[in-house]
């Protein structure tokens, strides 16, 4: 999925230059825009303004696969100073990456964290040096965490439609976001949907003129498609993301 801005000089400086228009007004710190798969998390994106060398060092050892500050972002939803409990620090200061980022000054900062409907983690994370601490952390005060935390929302928006646009430009026919091809199959949607509106397993085996096996067959598929535990979250987050399609029912 993010191979495209690994691949891709032009689409990713044009994120990036997207990601600077947007910290301008907090002085443009050192900041690292950072996506990854929750269901493969080798799968990542980094763009950063960090000195080369370290970004160099990170990607070469994965440390986004250890890196403590990432971790605690897959437990969060709102944002932490990087030195905001003893815990997350002695998990640092224990760690390969803490030692060797000192040597680049990458050692204090915050991160806003974003769960996607995509089941991807963004963060953005801004590098605090020490002397200009208080100059940054009082900017941050002034014009509000939530001006942040809606900046990574619209660079994490930026991201989808540059991804977008790049996939629908591909030789091999690739179809962009939101007309890939159909998550279900028409078997599977009809299923959900029947379920979404209240019905039972029989009542939608009789509707469909399919076994009551078969509609239990394609809920299991369902609940295996959207990685949820059971019938009912499928059901839910179908609802919720608007995935149940009713052409069939037209």
């Amino acid at each position: 999925m993010f191979s495209s801005f690994n691949d891709n000089n032009a689409l990713s400086s044009t994120l990036r230059d997207y990601i600077e228009r947007k910290l301008q007004p907090y002085g443009l710190p050192e900041y690292a825009y950072t996506v990854l798969s929750k269901k493969d998390p080798s799968k990542v994106l980094i763009i950063t303004s960090y000195p080369s060398e370290w970004e160099k060092v990170y990607r070469d050892n994965h440390f986004h696969q250890i890196d403590p500050v990432i971790l605690a972002a897959f437990r969060r939803i709102s944002p932490f100073s990087w030195d905001e409990n003893i815990t997350l620090m002695n998990e640092i200061r224990v760690s390969k990456i803490f030692t060797l980022s000192k040597q680049f000054n990458v050692v204090n900062g915050f991160t806003f964290v974003l769960h996607d409907h995509l089941n991807n983690v963004a963060l953005l994370s801004l590098i605090i040096q020490k002397q200009e601490r208080v100059e940054l952390e009082q900017t941050i005060r002034d014009k509000g965490m939530g001006q942040l935390q809606l900046a990574l929302i619209e660079i994490h928006e930026q991201m989808m439609k540059l991804l977008q646009t790049r996939t629908s430009k591909s030789p091999q026919g690739m179809k962009p976001m939101g007309e890939s091809n159909p998550i279900f199959t028409p078997k599977e949607n009809e299923v959900l949907y029947w379920a979404s509106m209240g019905k039972t397993y029989t009542e939608i085996a009789k509707i469909m003129g399919i076994t009551f096996h078969t509609v239990k067959f394609h809920m299991g598929n369902l609940v295996k498609k959207m990685n949820v535990s059971n019938a009912r979250q499928a059901i839910r987050l179908g609802v919720e993301l608007n995935l149940i399609s009713t052409k069939f029912y037209d």
